[in-house]
This record gives structure tokens, C-alpha cells and sequence, in this order.
């Protein structure tokens, strides 16, 4: 048998990902579109995406999967501003409004993945899992800034830093996903700034003994 050359691995390897990105996006059109996640099946995301039964299937091990994929894109899209948090780094309680501002318009463009993992988290253990996982990260991402903060002298010393993480990351979260269904965007501005004030003031920068 004729050895596989690099070419022809980069071209599989290409078209492969070409295959994945097709059948993610088919999934997130129907979102976007409104169907909600347990009523699409398979079969439906094969029509939508033009692939085979048998292609699908090369590539993931089910519609959960897909799901999976996609919010892991996301998750890197988030992260990333996360990681541009430096408290120190001047601007205040502004500079947090700015990247509330943005974790939004990111929500927003992705609003049908997320109310989708929201919604399976509750029966599916392996979407469950992952998106527990991924708060569980920023929130181990913002326990460690505050404790940093805390050394620092900035953040008061008296402060519960590990409860202090979990109700800004938690609550934050589900904040931000009712602001959206119940806001049409005009008020994403007013919402930033303050759940931004909230954490700077409420945690970040608490006055000693508050």
C-alpha cells in the first residue's frame, strides 16, 4: 500500500475540519433560529448541514457533542478577556464596564449556543459537566485575582475571597443571561457599568470593615 504523504494528510486533515465547521454551524443556525436544542435531532442538523449520517458520525459522537464543541469556542473567546484582567492596572471600576460591555455583545452574538447549554446542562450529565467546568474555571481564575489582590493590600483582608468569587462568577452569570432575554441591547451599557461597580466596589476595592 502507497504510504499517505504529508499532502495528502494536510488535505484530509483540512477537509475534516472543513466537515466539523460545517455541521457546527448548521447546529448553531438552528439555534439561532429559535428551535430549541431537544427538539433538533440528528437527522435535522444533517438536512441543515449537507453531510452524511455517516460523515456526522466521523467526526462527533452525537448532537451533544457539537454543542460541546461550539461552547468551547466560546469559552477560549471569553477567556481570553479574562486573562486582560489587572486590577492594578488602572481604570477602575470603568475599565471593568468596558469588559462587561464585551462579554455581552459576545453573549448576544452567541446567545442561541448558550441558552442551548443552559437548558441541556439540565439533563445532559456530559454538557452538564462541561459547562459546570467552565464557570468552575472563571471562578478559580477570579478567586485567584482577588487573593492576589488581597496580598497586595489592595483587596481588604477581611473580605470571604472564596465566597466573594462564586457569587460575583455564578450570579454574574445568570444576571448576564437574563439582562439579555429580557433587554433588546439598548440597555447592555447601563448593565456593564453596573455589574462592573458591583464587583469593583463590592469586592475589589471594598472599604476596610464594609
Amino acid at each position: 500500500m502507497r504510504p499517505v504523504t504529508r499532502r495528502q494528510a494536510d488535505h484530509h486533515a483540512a477537509r475534516s475540519a472543513a466537515t466539523r465547521a460545517q455541521v457546527m454551524s448548521a447546529l448553531e443556525r438552528l439555534l439561532d433560529s429559535g428551535e430549541a436544542f431537544s427538539e433538533i435531532s440528528v437527522q435535522r442538523i444533517l438536512e441543515e448541514a449537507g453531510v452524511s449520517r455517516a460523515t456526522f458520525y466521523a467526526h462527533f459522537q452525537g448532537k451533544s457533542d457539537v454543542l460541546v464543541r461550539l461552547t468551547d469556542e466560546l469559552r477560549e473567546s471569553l477567556l481570553a478577556l479574562a486573562r486582560q484582567w489587572d486590577p492594578g492596572a488602572g481604570g477602575g471600576a470603568d475599565r471593568f464596564a468596558r469588559f462587561f460591555e464585551e462579554v455581552i455583545t459576545i453573549h448576544r452574538a452567541h446567545q442561541g449556543v448558550l441558552t442551548a447549554v443552559r437548558e441541556a446542562a439540565a439533563y445532559d450529565s456530559a454538557i452538564g459537566d462541561f459547562y459546570t467546568a467552565d464557570l468552575e474555571g472563571f471562578d478559580e481564575a477570579v478567586l485567584r485575582t482577588l487573593l492576589s489582590e488581597q496580598a497586595a493590600g489592595s483587596t481588604p483582608a477581611d473580605l470571604d475571597a472564596v465566597a466573594a468569587s462564586r457569587i460575583i462568577v455564578w450570579g454574574g452569570a445568570q444576571a448576564i443571561a437574563h439582562h439579555i432575554r429580557v433587554d433588546d441591547g439598548s440597555g447592555d451599557t447601563a448593565f456593564a457599568r453596573e455589574l462592573a461597580r458591583i464587583w469593583w466596589h463590592g469586592a475589589y476595592r471594598r472599604p476596610a470593615g464594609q
